[in-house]
């Protein structure tokens, strides 16, 4: 593995993340001047936000707000962005900090112009991890169509490799390299922002609301990406069983959240992203019936209360307060959601096409900690310690946050890094 040794002066800062919060603190510390190592561990920028149908606050789609960011970062000569990045070791103190990062192998150089000739030779096929396994690519892909960078990634354990080498004949550039290595180098900086995001959690871990056992059961996540133009429906939502449109659909709110055995806090976006998801399948079907079933609906804030009571006034949307306690599938992949109601303490219980499960959101530093010293708390969120400065938190690392959150904390972690360096 080979080694480089990249020196800065410490008057630099390290942002951990490419996601909205990673980008934003990037370019507000190097737009005031500041030099910015933007660290990526994925093939491509824009996190989470990249993976979204519409988000708050205005309901833009990801390309409204990420292509202009991704334009900024290219016209930013302070920033230098590198993905499939990941750090691997931090030594020193806050205002000098050695970090060894591993970059691995994307097997893409910089010839690539994107042209997909590679694309149409490729034998192999992979799981989509970007649609969450809804569909395939080839062993050579890109997320989506406003990627960035703008080249292609080949997958390492799917690929052939030489002995297949398909793609590197087709390349007219010279662009791919079967036999690229990963290597290591080390950057001086005098502040981190550590800016990974979360995952949403593992609903298979959540036995009585049937993810994995029952085709028509689906995250929020997967409901995002089947409502997206560029997603495996070109944004057509449609039962996973049998590609047919649902004519009912449940909403499952704190799946997993606010449950001791799984994440005991308020994901805080689930309600929203649940609201905003039943205005997808209104929008498409005027005629279908959704069912929320809920413990309190929260909505932070005047616009999004707002937004609730306009969902509310829908005569084809209905609220259920009470905890679910079962999803199974019946004949036909019809789907049962059954509650107790928390109003009358009746059982009650209703058969849709299909349920969606408002998983809730776990910070990324929850399964695999961060090599640096830093404090958490009980369910992996990094905690800031503000006095001892040097190393910061940014958006869903410090706690669970929308976008429009996510980008005012950013803003401000990116004030304490340059306070930091200024000390």
């Amino acid at each position: 593995m080979a080694t480089d040794n990249s020196t800065s002066a410490n008057g630099s800062i390290m942002v951990v993340g490419g996601g909205i919060s990673g980008l934003t603190t990037a370019l507000e510390a190097a737009e005031v001047g500041y030099e910015v190592f933007l660290i990526e561990k994925e093939p491509y920028l824009g996190g989470r936000v990249s993976q979204l149908n519409q988000y708050f606050p205005k309901l833009c789609p990801p390309s409204c707000g990420l292509e202009i960011n991704y334009r900024r970062i290219k016209d930013n000569r302070k920033i230098h962005t590198y993905t499939l990045a990941e750090v691997e070791k931090v030594e020193g103190e806050a205002g000098n900090y050695k970090v060894t990062v591993q970059l691995n192998p994307r097997f893409i150089n910089q010839n690539c112009t994107a042209c997909g000739e590679c694309v149409d030779v490729c034998p192999v096929e992979r799981s989509n991890s970007f649609n969450f396994g809804m569909d395939k690519t080839k062993a050579i892909f890109k997320s989506t169509d406003m990627a960035f960078p703008m080249r292609y990634t080949i997958d390492g354990v799917a690929c052939k490799g030489t002995s297949c080498g398909k793609c590197a004949e087709a390349c007219r550039y010279n662009a791919i390299e079967l036999d690229m290595k990963p290597r290591m180098i080390d950057l001086n900086v005098g502040s981190i922002v550590w800016a990974t995001g979360w995952e949403p959690y593992d609903a298979t871990k959540i036995d009585n609301l049937g993810f994995g056992k029952y085709k028509n059961v689906i995250t929020n996540m997967m409901m995002e990406r089947l409502a997206a133009p560029n997603g495996p429906t070109q944004g057509k939502i449609v039962r996973p069983s049998d590609g047919k449109e649902p004519k009912s659909v449940a909403f499952v709110q704190c799946a997993g959240s606010r449950d001791e055995n799984h994440l005991p806090y308020c994901s805080y976006v689930c309600c929203m992203a649940s609201l905003k998801q039943a205005t997808y399948i209104r929008e498409r079907y005027p005629d279908a019936e959704i069912y929320i079933f809920y413990i309190d609906i929260r909505t932070p804030g005047y616009r999004y209360e707002k937004f609730y009571k306009k969902v509310k006034e829908d005569e084809k949307v209905f609220f259920i307060k009470g905890k679910v306690a079962e999803v199974r599938e019946e004949a036909g992949s019809g789907i049962t959601v059954v509650a107790e109601n928390a109003v009358t303490g009746e059982k009650t219980s209703k058969t849709v096409d299909m349920a969606v499960l408002a998983t809730g959101m776990q910070p990324t530093a929850a399964k695999n900690k961060l090599p640096a010293d830093l404090v958490y708390n009980e369910d992996g969120f990094i905690i800031n310690d503000f006095e001892k400065g040097g190393m910061f938190a940014a958006g869903c690392a410090n706690k669970p946050a929308d976008v429009v959150s996510s980008n005012q904390n950013a803003t401000g972690m990116a004030l304490k890094a340059i306070q930091t360096l200024k000390r």
